[in-house]
């Protein structure tokens, strides 16, 4: 059933940060209704069809959002729900006629979750962009990198996943959690320039502790030291990150330096390349498999860089059923765990528009609405 049964939420179709948010909450067990496009093609989106895992648990209802017919049904649902999830650059919503001053008007607890990568307001709120730029702005990306060279950032991970699609559940559910002690709902404005940023307060407060320099690459949470990862003879990789004295002490001594006078000042930054330099052939010198034995397990803060379906096989993973295929298509579980209301590992991705006549009939409409409703696209 999952920890957020008895939650109803109607999701507008959109692309990467809010349909992630949206499988969050339905893998916790919140009943996601999602509004898809009666076209696949309609303004360029994406249709992954039975691929899309950020719809897995979810049900689908396809309709076309510019009959008016259309628009009253998704106010209808609005009614009964507990929130609402959309992404559309700000402005797109009102034009529909489902923005957040109309929603709340049919249901004053709804919790009306806005996700974009400016925010809804702000001289950028109505320009285009993608993670990478909003992670830019925000300041996340600077540090993502080597110094000299131009900074390289994880694909989608740290802005549409990190910086917002967490931030949008959370916002949500804290919501939610208000309108259910308050009977008052709200807009959240959940901007991946803002999520992003918030991110950086941990390096913030080193920074503020002067442990952490501007600089690219200077720092100890940064790099580029010899706490990175390492080619090894096969072509394969391997990531060591022993920071704390203790385990970077038993690092090197499993790895036979420990009596090596260079390695005695690990957090001196005029040594980090030099350590750096011959690590890089030490570890050159075997297959992964030769340091996974040796190092995997133990303190050294050590682990095998592996591809996803590497990943799914290996047996801390495999004991902890992480990955799995489910109808030929690689996924993660849900995360995180509960004790006591265990989230589902086997929902599935739904057909577009799927679910489209159960969810009106439990709704009330007649079967002459559905029937208009369906087949107005």
């Amino acid at each position: 059933m999952g920890v957020l049964d008895g939650i109803r939420v109607v999701e507008i179709a959109g692309i990467g940060p809010g349909p992630f948010c949206g499988m969050l909450l339905a893998d916790m067990g919140a009943e996601v209704i999602l509004i898809e496009r009666a076209d696949a093609h309609d303004g360029g989106m994406l249709d992954l069809g039975k691929s899309a895992i950020v719809n897995r648990g979810k049900q689908s209802i396809a309709l076309n959002l510019k009959d008016a017919r259309a628009t009253d049904a998704v106010l209808r649902l609005v009614e009964g729900a507990d929130a609402l999830l959309e992404g559309m650059r700000p402005g797109v919503m009102e034009r529909l006629g489902l923005g957040p001053d109309v929603c709340l008007a049919r249901n004053p607890r709804l919790v009306y979750g806005r996700m974009t990568g400016w925010g809804q307001s702000g001289p950028l709120a109505q320009a285009a962009g993608h993670d990478l730029n909003y992670i830019a702005l925000s300041g996340a990306l600077w540090f993502a990198g080597e110094p000299g060279r131009p900074p390289m950032p994880p694909p989608t991970l740290l802005g549409d996943l990190g910086g917002g699609a967490l931030y949008l559940a959370m916002g949500v559910l804290a919501g939610i959690l208000s309108a259910r002690r308050t009977g008052q709902g709200q807009v959240v404005d959940a901007a991946i320039v803002d999520g992003s940023a918030n991110l950086m307060n941990l390096l913030l407060s080193v920074h503020a502790a002067g442990q952490q320099p501007v600089e690219r690459g200077c720092g100890l949470l940064d790099g580029p030291h010899w706490s990175g990862t390492y080619a090894c003879a096969d072509g394969h990789f391997v990531s060591v990150q022993a920071l704390e004295p203790q385990f970077n002490a038993l690092l090197f001594s499993k790895l036979g330096l420990g009596d090596d006078a260079d390695f005695r000042q690990p957090y001196h930054p005029r040594k980090w390349n030099a350590l750096r330099e011959r690590l890089d052939v030490l570890f050159a010198k075997q297959p992964r498999q030769y340091w996974v034995d040796l190092l995997e397990g133990s303190d050294a803060c050590f682990a095998p860089v592996l591809t996803p379906l590497e990943a799914m096989t290996h047996p801390h993973m495999t004991a902890r059923g992480v990955y799995a295929e489910r109808d030929g298509v690689l996924q993660a579980a849900p995360a995180p765990r509960f004790s006591a209301t265990p989230s589902s590992s086997a929902a599935t991705i739904p057909h577009r528009g799927e679910h489209g006549a159960a969810i009106l009939c439990a709704a009330g409409f007649s079967s002459s609405e559905i029937d208009q409703l369906l087949t107005a696209h």
